[in-house]
């Protein structure tokens, strides 16, 4: 078996920490169960380009269980735990081609190992397995009968794709499944977001301007958390309607130029390019620190940054000290990478549970329904997000009520008032 892991010897602590993880996916659980039993994938070639987590772990194991052969890469340079990947090949004989820490050419290259298992489904997170296959592999696109989609940044990508016409096959867009970023995006990204900045830094959030650009679901999520640990929390926003509900939820909201002048830390999660640039260093404090959990490293620019400072150090690990011309210090956290995986360990696995039951049940659709569906983004089957909810809900021991027959007739007819 082909793979390239930093360390095979490390497979014993990724399985503890695997094991760890599981205990707390009881949904995932669940599916595998019984996917265990039906083989729904049997015989799909299935190239997988996500996060090398210990969720993650659950998630592959799942997809080989139910028969699909699956092959992992990294879907981004600092997100692989390297013993997680270790135990994936050592324990569960699954190709993993991921290094924490891999330079730019080398993570291409774990996709193109990915890819040359000739998959029949993609399962991407960033949209990077899909935008290579489309562009240096086209010859295996006549095998691909689907693919799903894990962030906002890749559906964006994909629905780009599907637009202009060229995507050559039907992705679902797990991203946008209600138990996914509903849960996933404001509870997973906020919690570990912030919980990214402090292993990184260990400063105190109490009492800072804390500022966050972009008021989507992760945003909303993020804004939560870092007013919870007593941070002034700003939003920056280009969308009038985000801007107010941010407001009507207590935050002030202004233009990043104004922000960047009072703020102490400083997130993007917005899924576009430099929405920190040359203009907002200018002004920023002494001692600002700067990070990103968006998906790629695009949203601060970096190379402005160090087009105007004179020395750059790294002052702890994943802190990058630049000093600027006037003297004044901008900290940068994790490359301007994901900081919730570069520094700390991503999403908790009870959120990540609703998030991979959603790839697993959308590739077993793919399979029954990929060659009915046209070259285009799908939601999530609604049928899927409620079954998953009520999984959910039946694994932590909570009822809900259930329509009367009166009350089912009241809500299908238009004769009855008040």
């Amino acid at each position: 078996m082909d793979y390239d892991i930093k360390d095979i010897n490390l497979a014993d602590k990724g399985r503890l920490r695997i094991e760890w993880a599981e205990q707390n996916m009881p949904v995932l659980r669940l599916i595998r169960e019984r996917i265990r039993k039906e083989k729904p994938l049997k015989g799909v070639r299935l190239s997988a380009c996500l996060h090398v987590t210990t969720e993650t772990a659950c998630l592959v194991q799942t997809l080989k269980d139910g028969g699909a052969d699956v092959v992992l890469c990294a879907s981004n340079p600092l997100s692989t735990q390297d013993d997680v990947a270790a135990s994936l090949v050592r324990h569960t004989e699954i190709p993993v081609f991921a290094i924490k820490g891999e330079d730019n050419d080398t993570y291409y290259k774990h996709i193109y190992a990915a890819l040359d298992l000739n998959p029949n489904i993609t399962m991407d997170d960033g949209a990077d397995l899909v935008s290579i296959l489309h562009s240096k592999r086209r010859h295996l696109l006549p095998n691909v009968i689907g693919g799903t989609e894990e962030t906002t940044t890749g559906v964006i990508r994909l629905k780009s794709m599907a637009d202009r016409g060229v995507l050559r096959y039907p992705i679902i867009a797990v991203n946008d499944a209600m138990t996914k970023h509903l849960f996933d995006n404001r509870y997973g990204t906020g919690q570990s977001t912030v919980d990214g900045i402090m292993r990184a830094t260990n400063r105190l959030i109490a009492g800072t301007v804390f500022v966050v650009a972009g008021y989507g679901w992760c945003g909303r999520g993020i804004a939560m958390r870092a007013k919870g640990f007593g941070a002034d929390v700003v939003i920056t926003e280009i969308n009038p309607l985000k801007a107010l509900e941010a407001v009507m939820d207590g935050f002030r909201v202004m233009p990043m130029l104004n922000a960047a002048k009072i703020g102490d830390f400083f997130v993007t999660v917005t899924g576009d390019i430099n929405v920190i640039r040359e203009e907002h260093f200018k002004v920023m404090k002494d001692g600002a620190i700067i990070c990103n959990s968006g998906h790629f490293n695009v949203e601060i620019d970096i190379p402005s940054l160090k087009k105007l400072s004179k020395k750059r150090r790294i002052i702890r690990e994943f802190v990058e000290e630049y000093t600027l011309k006037d003297g004044r210090c901008i900290n940068l956290l994790g490359e301007g990478r994901l900081i919730n995986l570069a520094s700390a360990e991503g999403h908790p696995s009870s959120v990540m549970d609703m998030s991979f039951a959603n790839q697993v049940l959308s590739a077993e659709y793919i399979v029954k329904k990929g060659g009915e569906l046209e070259k285009n983004v799908y939601p999530v089957p609604e049928d899927i997000d409620r079954e998953i909810a009520r999984l959910k809900l039946d694994a932590m021991g909570i009822k809900v009520d259930r329509l009367t027959k009166e009350q089912r007739k009241y809500l299908a007819s238009w004769e009855m008032g008040t």
